[in-house]
């Protein structure tokens, strides 16, 4: 006959099961696949965005967009790319409304030098204008800011993939040669890159067995590192970099204290709405542009748009997003977080206003931007970028987590390449908002809830100092993905 600890325990294993068995889609994923309609139409998925204060010019901000979620690397002969018929765009707020103040719009245009032969190039790729690249891309940059339309960057090549040595045997002078000046005085570069983001989503397929808490879900979380899962892929990158004076309301670089310094950042992916399916294989659209695809904060359409929403989500513009506030301030996460960890503190599950704060206007005395809720990345540009690096997250210090860590230039203001993003949010949820924020801005914070993570604290592979910041992609010919025991060395 069971003991009354021992149904307990069964309820408990119960429960956690049946969260465990939801938890895969909501937790680490930063939008990679994540609503059932964009799952399929993997060239117009955004999979992530970033927007930074640049670390070398800080009279300038760089913001990444970054699309074609999970790309592997050995993909020829028809390697991925860029989609001549997606609208890609990149917008800015400046006034707190959540609708475009500045947008940069990009376009593709892909040429088969050779249509008699099954390559990708014929020969080594020496140059962007080598005629061996048998697929070369090219591609336009339009800023539309106050009525007026301008072409910042007229057809230019982007980077090839990274087939292998033999093919792009030089693929840092191509790199170099991909960084294209604009009109306005800014900088892109479009192409190929190694998957910036990193998470163990491995781990969470596995029943959410996060390695950190494989022993056991208590805390201290220290059993065992995480692994990269997106270790050894790739995505394509638009990168652009443009003087803050023209992302401002007032064209100024403005004191942190300034209203006008901050900036809300999001990007996305558009279709017409008829697509012709034509007998001679090739295709035709027409019609208005459709949005398709959005991302402003990581992790939203994954943890917090709950299933039957996220296409629709996907379709809506930011300043549309009241409509969306009850999954802010009642998130699902919360509970299963809730029953997962049992011996953590209970979070609240109800009546949010910490994560409807940071995630839908923005954190008064950091990067608020008005009442008008809103899904947007919002960076304050008067804050400069760190530059003291740090391990151990100290206080004052460039660190993994953020603001979480008083580390004031990373996520939740902007996001850089190496904001622990699954780790902040993860916290968040948890209310672990850290010491710093609960006493500077009021937040709580939740002891042992603040050292909840998935063990994967940095990306596999390093990032640049310059544009473009993200690490080169991996070669077709030689990289390795996410095994156990194993380290990703770099690219061939």
């Amino acid at each position: 006959m069971p003991t009354p600890r021992s149904s307990a325990r069964r309820l408990l294993v119960g429960l956690t099961t049946i969260s465990l068995l939801v938890l895969p889609t909501a937790v680490l994923a930063s939008s990679h696949r994540e609503a059932p309609l964009i799952s399929n139409d993997p060239t117009a998925d955004n999979t992530d965005v970033y927007a930074f204060v640049s670390p070398d010019k800080p009279d300038t901000v760089t913001i990444v967009a970054d699309y074609i979620p999970v790309e592997e690397p050995t993909g020829g002969p028809n390697f991925v790319a860029f989609d001549d018929n997606v609208l890609y765009e990149i917008h800015v707020d400046n006034n707190g409304d959540a609708k475009d103040d500045v947008t940069y719009q990009f376009r593709f245009k892909t040429t088969t030098r050779n249509p008699k032969t099954f390559l990708y190039n014929t020969g080594p790729i020496t140059s962007l204008g080598d005629t061996d690249w048998n697929r070369p891309q090219n591609y336009n940059v339009t800023r539309l800011m106050g009525g007026r339309s301008t072409l910042l960057h007229g057809f230019d090549l982007t980077t090839p993939v990274k087939v292998g040595p033999r093919s792009t045997p030089n693929y840092s002078a191509l790199e170099t040669a991909n960084i294209n000046k604009l009109s306005n005085g800014g900088s892109a570069f479009v192409g190929q890159r190694d998957d910036p983001f990193f998470v163990d989503i491995g781990s969470i397929f596995d029943l959410a067995g996060l390695r950190p808490f494989n022993a056991a879900h208590v805390i201290p979380l220290a059993t065992a590192p995480g692994v990269d899962s997106v270790g050894g892929f790739n995505v394509h990158s638009i990168i652009i970099q443009v003087p803050i004076t023209e992302l401002t309301s007032n064209h100024k670089k403005n004191a942190a204290t300034a209203r006008e310094a901050t900036i809300g950042v999001y990007a996305s992916a558009s279709r017409q709405q008829t697509r012709v399916l034509q007998a001679n294989g090739t295709q035709q659209g027409s019609g208005p542009w459709q949005q398709v695809s959005r991302l402003g904060n990581p992790l939203i359409n994954e943890v917090v748009i709950p299933l039957g929403a996220k296409d629709y989500w996907n379709s809506q513009k930011p300043w549309n997003d009241k409509q969306f506030t009850k999954y802010y301030s009642s998130p699902e996460l919360a509970g299963l977080v809730n029953a997962l960890y049992p011996s953590l503190p209970d979070i609240a599950t109800t009546n949010r206003a910490d994560l409807v704060q940071i995630l839908l206007t923005g954190v008064p005395g950091l990067n608020y931007t008005g009442t008008t809720q809103s899904d947007l990345l919002r960076l304050n540009t008067g804050i400069p970028p760190c530059t003291a690096d740090s391990a151990t997250d100290t206080v004052g210090k460039c660190s993994r987590l953020g603001v979480l860590s008083g580390d004031l230039a990373g996520f939740p203001n902007g996001r850089r390449l190496t904001d622990d993003v699954t780790d902040i949010e993860l916290r968040a949820v948890a209310q672990g908002y850290g010491s710093f924020l609960a006493t500077n801005f009021g937040l709580p914070n939740k002891s042992p809830n603040n050292l909840l993570g998935d063990g994967v604290n940095a990306n596999d592979l390093p990032f640049s100092a310059h544009l473009p910041y993200v690490a080169t992609p991996n070669s077709a010919y030689s990289h390795t993905h996410h095994l156990v025991g194993s380290t990703n060395t770099g690219p061939i």
